[in-house]
């Protein structure tokens, strides 16, 4: 029986731990050695779906610990994919499967090029989840999960057993398709929102933040054409205010990570898309100002 091990239990890691444990399958939470709850030797994550209540106690162990792991499920942010998985690359078995579910893109290069005895695997999720205390998750809209690896057509047998989770998660046979689609849309939405301090709905009724994210999307559009990228990015602006709209009263994570003082995935997204502008000869300043704004964002004070 598989036995899935989770890197990053928020909102994400919390809820996919909670599905896979509903379906059958064991799973042990991966722990920072000071985490108060290795000493209880287990942690209980409380999943809210409207006004129910569902309780979840795991296994949990610390990422120096030395059993093996063949089954690992990494839900961190993008900027701490690698020195999470280097924190536990002692305990994963040669061939281990790794399912990284993050947003952006680059990490994943990096860890197939620091890792290459691993399988690794990359995915997309729209569940919307979010963290009202530290083991208490909001389970608050349902979305899609898809899954893959680059040039892999057919599911491995291992993904029956997310097949089968009560959401909708499927195989995808085009994985880069999917990232570059949605690391496209949020290069146009979070950005923006973190800057100006505004849910996502602002993007559609402010004339001057419409006006900028129609020219975000003509830039990301012609970069991603340059990736070879067009499926990606076919009819982008409309989706992106169909998301907008969609979405109006939330607020992006990159927002929440601004107004809390932590570091921004914005590398592994704005970030990721001007360095292929520069592979690719071309500009794209509306997002390049967009990063140097977002970035002095969470600067740290200058030096006297």
């Amino acid at each position: 029986m598989q036995h899935w091990h989770i890197l990053g239990a928020g909102a994400i890691g919390g809820l996919f731990a909670t599905l896979l444990q509903d379906a059958g399958t064991p799973c042990t939470l991966l722990l920072r050695d000071n985490d108060p709850d290795l000493v209880a030797g287990n942690a209980c994550i409380t999943l809210r779906r409207g006004e129910q209540l569902h309780r979840h106690r795991f296994a949990v162990s610390a990422c120096s610990d030395r059993s093996p792991v063949a089954h690992l499920l990494v839900c961190t942010k993008a900027c701490d994919i690698v020195p999470a998985i280097a924190a536990v690359g002692h305990r994963l078995v040669p061939g281990a499967t790794v399912l990284l579910l993050a947003n952006g893109l680059g990490y994943q290069d990096q860890v197939r090029g620091r890792w290459p005895q691993l399988d690794c695997f990359a995915g997309s999720t729209t569940e919307g989840a979010f963290r009202e205390a530290r083991r208490s998750i909001c389970h608050a809209g349902h979305g899609s999960t898809l899954v893959g690896q680059p040039g892999r057509a057919a599911a491995p047998d291992w993904f029956t057993t997310w097949r089968e989770l009560p959401i909708s998660c499927e195989w995808s046979a085009d994985i880069d398709t999917v990232l570059w689609r949605k690391l496209a849309i949020n290069c146009a939405i979070n950005p923006v929102t973190a800057l100006h301090h505004c849910p996502n709905g602002a993007l559609a009724e402010r004339p001057d933040l419409a006006a900028l994210v129609r020219e975000l999307c003509t830039e990301i559009r012609a970069v991603a054409i340059a990736a070879g990228q067009e499926q990606a990015v076919r009819d982008l602006h409309p989706q992106v205010m169909t998301v907008i709209r969609a979405t109006a009263s939330n607020r992006s994570s990159m927002l929440q990570d601004v107004l809390a003082g932590r570091a921004t995935e914005i590398d592994y997204l704005t970030g990721y898309l001007l360095a292929q502008a520069q592979r690719f000869g071309l500009e794209a300043p509306w997002n390049a100002t967009l990063l140097a704004a977002v970035k002095a964002l969470t600067a740290g004070p200058a030096p006297s």
